[in-house]
């Protein structure tokens, strides 16, 4: 068993204590963070004289190389090591002798598991708000391309008034840029370098944590050394972040579902993202969307099983903390996942704009402007609200939509309706009469898409920026 802490110990760890301890099989995911943060690390060593220019030069060089060869394939990161700290420092020691073992100097295991812990959900941060961005350049496409695809608005899974897709396809692009705001603030938050607290306390080497963390990418050092190697707040909120935005893909999964089933058609998800039945040969089955719908829980569980771990911990560093990684590697994995494949089928599916504008005039969307038409003209609203109401069991028992009706039948139930009653319920002047901000009147729905548009284009996305 290959350790780098027995000298305090006189007999072997139980191999089954030795199991259960290691972190080797997940944490070695961060084995190029781990890289990077010991070569910044061994650079400032180098620069305050703690280790001499040629130590310094001879470990950074063979650092480059064991990462290079672990990229490569060539280096296997073995699973006889307890954890990837170590087996990047075995191997270290192994090509460097003596000199490899000066690379630990000032440092403990506590804070270099903080410091990649935390570069890699930066990194994957970043990699999510790209993703998101994606999305949105996907929306916005649907958006502008459906400015005068009218379909019915919902509410309480009712039709309730005439929208269109593109306003219908806004609603989802806020939540999602909504989405990108989160990732930004998570970033301005967690972007603090922990390197240099040591196990809990600094240390006394002449440590420069500014330079460590100004090579590595960060805006500076953590200010308190035991909240530096304790703090898994940033992973907290990236599963928090991580939950909207799978409870707004699993939304939208829903609605894509039920606008894909045989009752309303309203769109054709391409056979790409699509899966039959064993035994039913006409099905077309919406999987993506309900396997998106069902990882959201796996997500949401996630969140609470590292808020349940950090509860009761004391400061500082407890080994109750490594239970943070498999949890959050497994959410970010199925949460990019989701976006990534999400996007794929939104971008390949095709609207059925027809079948959309039967199903509102047949939902009767139009009511509250046909009660509106009728309080112009002088209708106090509550009467006209019955009238509107009596006008669509009419058309219900008829099976038609309002404007289908001859102006005798709508004068037979008030006589107060004129010819103009047509063009005032038509969908197109239900739509776009409304043009207050938000609304999905045309000229509304521009002014929006010109602002995503905007906002698109100039919203630089998160990096990350480290010294290679």
């Amino acid at each position: 068993m290959a350790q780098l802490w027995g000298g305090r110990f006189t007999k072997e760890t139980d191999q089954l204590v030795y199991n259960f301890n290691a972190s080797i099989s997940f944490d070695q995911k961060f084995f190029r963070q781990d890289i990077q943060g010991s070569i910044a690390h061994v650079k400032m060593l180098g620069k305050q004289g703690i280790l001499t220019k040629e130590e310094s030069e001879q470990i950074v060089a063979a650092l480059r190389e064991i990462l290079a060869d672990t990229q490569a394939g060539t280096l296997e990161i073995s699973p006889d090591y307890e954890d990837i700290h170590s087996f990047v420092e075995a191997e270290l020691i192994k090509r460097l002798g003596d000199t490899g073992k000066k690379l630990h100097t000032g440092r403990s295991r506590n804070d270099q598991v903080a410091l990649d812990m935390r570069m890699y959900v930066r990194m994957e941060v970043v990699q999510t708000d790209l993703l998101l961005k994606e999305l949105l350049g996907t929306i916005l496409q649907i958006m502008k391309a459906h400015t005068e695809t009218i379909m019915p608005g919902f509410t309480h899974l009712q039709k309730a008034q005439p929208v269109t897709l593109a306003h219908h396809m806004g609603a989802y692009f806020e939540m999602f840029r909504r989405d990108r705001s989160r990732m930004r603030d998570i970033y301005e938050r967690m972007n603090y370098c922990p390197l240099g607290s040591g196990a809990l306390a600094g240390t006394t080497y002449p440590l420069d944590r500014e330079e460590t963390a100004r090579m590595l990418g960060f805006y500076g050092p953590c200010q308190n050394s035991m909240d530096g190697v304790s703090d898994r707040d940033y992973a907290i909120e990236f599963l928090s972040a991580l939950s909207v935005v799978m409870m707004h893909l699993s939304r939208f999964s829903e609605e894509m579902i039920i606008w894909n089933s045989n009752e309303y058609q309203f769109v054709e998800i391409d056979d790409a993202y699509s899966t039959g039945s064993s035994i039913m040969p006409q099905k077309k089955n919406p999987d993506i969307a309900e396997l998106v719908r069902g990882k959201t829980g796996r997500v949401y569980g996630a969140l609470v099983s590292l808020l349940t771990t950090m509860k009761g911990i004391p400061l500082a560093y407890n080994k109750d903390m490594q239970e943070d990684k498999e949890l959050t590697f497994d959410a970010i994995d199925t949460a990019k996942g989701c976006l990534a494949l999400f996007n794929g089928m939104l971008a390949t599916t095709r609207f059925q704009k027809e079948q959309m504008r039967k199903s509102a005039a047949l939902g009767y969307t139009n009511a509250t402007d046909a009660a509106d038409y009728l309080v112009n003209r002088g209708v106090p609203f509550r009467d006209a609200h019955g009238i509107i109401g009596r006008l669509v069991l009419y058309c219900i028992d008829k099976n038609c939509s309002i404007d289908d009706l001859s102006l005798e039948e709508l004068k037979a139930i008030s006589p107060v309706f004129e010819a103009d009653i047509y063009d005032a319920v038509s969908m197109e002047t239900c739509v776009n009469k409304r043009l207050t901000i938000g609304a999905p009147g045309k000229a509304a729905m521009e002014q929006a898409i010109a602002q995503a548009e905007t906002y698109l284009s100039k919203e630089e996305g998160l990096r990350e920026d480290w010294e290679e």
